[in-house]
């Protein structure tokens, strides 16, 4: 089946099977590998990509069902050379550990914090609960989120 979708701002005509996630097309149709692939099953969040302003665990998501979708990615964040506030923040705080739960957690920060700039802690433990990060960085990460949340609301 052929569907056609938006990616990281990017028309994409993709020939798919049924089957096929949106983990496995991002990183072995479009060579997107930002996006991590872990558990599989919905449990990690190291796929999380945002689907139409909502963050969306990659892995369980068939491809074939987004039709006209727009799919971004931790690949899709940056402009240019210029960091996304988030990811900036994620640096500045320290949040980064070994990194392979971070853009799952980049992205989750994102959805939140484009429909809530000014989130409470609470609302932020919320966003990221099904996120995990092995290094256990979570104070680090949330207040990565916060710092972010600031710049956003401030224009940045």
């Amino acid at each position: 089946m052929q569907i056609q979708l938006t990616i990281n701002g990017k028309l994409q005509t993709l020939e798919l099977k049924g089957h096929e996630t949106l983990l496995e097309v991002l990183r072995e149709k479009l060579g997107l590998t930002g996006t991590k692939t872990s558990c599989q099953e919905s449990e990690c969040g190291a796929c999380t990509v945002i689907i139409d302003g909502k963050a969306v665990l990659a892995c369980i998501t068939l491809a074939a069902n987004l039709e006209g979708a727009h799919v971004r990615t931790i690949e899709g964040l940056a402009k240019g050379d210029e960091l996304h506030p988030v990811q900036k923040a994620f640096i500045e705080c320290g949040s980064v550990q070994c990194g392979f739960c971070i853009p799952g957690m980049i992205m989750s920060s994102t959805a939140l914090l484009e429909q809530n700039p000014t989130p409470t802690r609470k609302e932020i433990e919320y966003a990221l609960d099904g996120n995990i990060c092995r290094c256990a960085s979570y104070h680090k990460i949330f207040q990565a989120v916060e710092q972010a949340g600031k710049e956003m609301k401030n224009g940045s």
